[in-house]
């Protein structure tokens, strides 16, 4: 989704910078000839005193500018899910295992642990030293019933769960962060 994003971003910016581009070229006439600024000092002058909406609308837009550039920036510099998962079979063959796949098999095995409402898993990667990925991460958020224990759950998890997982994508060491929470269930009023 982000890599789409981007494409059509930067493909939008490229169109209005040669659209600009081709219109300063090709528009010297009617600016006032090829040595005159875009905006004579008497046109500046008009635009902030005769309409002082115009400066006022030119900072909005502005301002939006930079507000979805640091929107941009910072989606460039969030961590996306991993796609996939190059696993050994150990005769010498490798499959690819979808990066949903597993995260779907955690979370419902997950689910099945006395206590847990409901479960999602994501699996990124993790970023070492100098930006390189180090392999995938396990996140994944239990929501408990108000009866659970947390601990028991979190055993279950860290135990068959992880274990499964691991041996299934092929990985001895496969690092999650687990996050819990309790449901709250409305009592509902007897008459």
């Amino acid at each position: 989704m982000l890599g789409t994003v981007n494409r059509i971003l930067l493909g939008i910016i490229g169109l209005v910078l040669l659209a600009a581009g081709v219109a300063l070229l090709t528009g010297s006439r009617p600016l006032g000839g090829r040595h005159e600024p875009l905006l004579t000092a008497a046109t500046r002058q008009r635009y902030w005193h005769a309409e002082g909406w115009w400066w006022w609308a030119v900072l909005a837009g502005l301002g939006v500018c930079v507000v979805l550039a640091l929107w941009w920036l910072l989606a460039q510099l969030r961590r996306a899910r991993l796609p996939a998962l190059v696993v050994d079979t150990g005769d010498g063959a490798f499959a690819v295992l979808r990066g949903r796949a597993l995260e779907e098999a955690v979370a419902a095995e997950a689910a099945a642990l006395d206590g847990v409402a409901r479960c999602s898993a994501v699996l990124r990667g993790r970023q070492g030293r100098r930006g390189r990925r180090r392999g995938p991460k396990l996140r994944v958020d239990l929501e408990l019933e108000p009866h659970a224990v947390p601990a028991d759950a979190l055993a279950g998890l860290a135990g068959p769960v992880l274990h499964h997982a691991r041996r299934s994508a092929g990985l001895p060491e496969l690092p999650a962060e687990a996050r819990l929470r309790i449901t709250s269930h409305r009592a509902r009023r007897v008459t």
